[in-house]
């Protein structure tokens, strides 16, 4: 019996992406131009054909068929160039391991991640965005990218190990994932390993910051060992080392498992929201009246200042708009692959076993027959009287299915934390001449993001302002982009 997931009957439409090179396929319209390029396809058909290096994959355009490859995980297993790069630097974690081992590894970390266990950590999430915005001062340069990184990769480690990371520690491994980032999509998009093997120095960094990455989770996990027994602290490394020895009725699983799943949480749980957060505050800097309803908000619902807790979360209703329409402007996640386990119809097309198979939440967040108007800014679209009708498989930021992401309950928590605290104390404004440049990698957002601090009508934590001055007057830069083709250019080297 098949497992396919039905779809509606309609005349769907196959075609092949124009303009392959020989033996790098589209290689250099994703690495120069990806969101311009993903833009492109649709006008190609609802599957399209495209090459990445020498191997022929097809991009599912229309959400139905998003839908039916995110329902049938059987079918279309995770796979294809992304993941296995993926694969050789995180391991099989719950994020790249194939179908048959999900369901058990999902098992034993889904506790850490139920909505109660979230609510116990928002505590200790105010904390971390307190310690990252404590020195900021009155008309500061801050570089917005590597502090909303050391905010998400101090609050993960916290999750993952109880204790944050030191201060050296966690810089080496903000500066590692940058890396790796960077070079994965590269790896992705041109998957001809003898590019990758000459020892250039993009391909040199690339392989340090692989090898540190692996370097620091291992010691971060034989630390834990040699702690008095029993240290089982209540964080996910005591969860995974309690499964490692078979404590509990649960299959005991591999030391190379309990590795795998925490530098794949790790991964995962610092890139995404440290782009999601750059990415709202550089939207918020050009778009001050949607600004202004925000401070409105958390003025009104963070009265004494202090970071939102779990009763003042679900007040922030226009926060969280605003990180939703943030997810469906700019998802961190824009570009995946699966690949199928057996011959398949897709759109109509029969694909054969161990086929590539793409779809971009990007693509599909920016369609304007999904989302009218799509490259507008528009928080209220999520309000709860007047969101638009979407179509399973249209906004997927955190991905569908049973393979949806595991930690996004964590990840809105945090950001809605970061934010709200952050928006209550300071507006953070452009430099003259600031010109958006998306710089799309294995995950998208701005990087090298640097904006100046401006101290609210109260003095902000930490601040040495007088009590009675005034905040420095709000100038709007305007901003050259297009988020259609923002950051087409090219992409970071790796």
């Amino acid at each position: 019996m098949s497992d396919s997931v039905p779809v509606p009957e309609r005349a769907w439409t196959v075609g092949t992406a124009p303009g392959i090179f020989p033996f790098i396929g589209h290689g250099i319209d994703l690495a120069r131009r990806p969101l311009a390029f993903l833009n492109s396809l649709s006008a190609h058909g609802d599957l399209v054909e495209i090459r990445l290096g020498p191997q022929r994959a097809w991009m599912a355009c229309h959400p139905d068929l998003v839908h039916q490859v995110l329902m049938d995980p059987r079918t279309f297993d995770k796979g294809g160039p992304l993941y296995d790069r993926l694969r050789m630097l995180l391991g099989d974690g719950v994020g790249t391991c194939r179908h048959q081992d999900h369901r058990r590894q999902r098992r034993l970390l889904q506790p850490d991640f139920r909505k109660a266990r979230v609510t116990d950590q928002v505590e200790l999430m105010g904390e971390e965005v307190e310690s990252v915005c404590r020195e900021w001062r009155a008309g500061q340069e801050v570089d917005i990218s590597a502090t909303m990184l050391d905010l998400s990769t101090r609050v993960v480690s916290r999750v993952l190990f109880s204790d944050s990371l030191d201060a050296a520690t966690a810089a080496e491994m903000r500066s590692c994932l940058a890396t790796v980032v960077r070079g994965m999509f590269l790896r992705t998009v041109m998957p001809v390993d003898a590019l990758f093997r000459v020892p250039t120095p993009a391909n040199r960094r690339y392989r340090h910051a692989s090898d540190r990455l692996r370097a620091i989770v291992a010691a971060a996990i034989a630390e834990r060992r040699r702690g008095t027994p029993p240290d089982d602290r209540d964080d996910l490394l005591g969860t995974l080392l309690a499964a490692a020895r078979g404590d509990g009725e649960r299959t005991a699983i591999t030391e190379q498992e309990v590795h795998g799943q925490v530098i794949t949480l790790l991964f995962a749980g610092a890139e995404s929201t440290s782009l999601c957060l750059s990415s709202v505050f550089e939207l918020l800097a050009r778009h001050p009246e949607e600004e202004r309803r925000l401070h409105a908000e958390v003025d009104a619902v963070l009265a004494g200042g202090r970071p939102p807790g779990p009763d003042e979360l679900p007040r922030l209703a226009h926060t969280r708009c605003v990180l939703t329409e943030t997810l469906r402007h700019r998802p961190p996640g824009w570009l995946f692959t699966r690949v199928t386990t057996r011959e398949t119809d897709l759109a109509g097309h029969r694909l054969p076993q161990g086929a590539t198979v793409m779809f971009s939440p990007y693509l599909l967040h920016h369609d304007p027959a999904l989302f009218p108007d799509p490259d507008r800014f528009l928080p209220d679209r999520w309000l709860p009287g007047q969101a638009v009708a979407v179509p399973p498989g249209a906004m997927i930021p955190f991905g569908g299915g049973s393979r949806k992401c595991i930690g996004e309950t964590l990840a809105m928590a945090e950001a809605t934390v970061a934010v709200a605290f952050i928006a209550r104390h300071w507006g953070l404004r452009h430099l003259p001449g600031h010109v958006e440049r998306l710089r799309p990698a294995a995950s998208l957002g701005p990087r090298g993001l640097v904006m100046v601090c401006e101290p609210r009508s109260r003095r902000p934590v930490g601040t040495s302002s007088p009590a009675g001055s005034r905040a420095p007057r709000t100038t709007v830069v305007p901003v050259v982009r297009d988020s259609r083709t923002a950051g087409g250019n090219d992409v970071d080297d790796a």
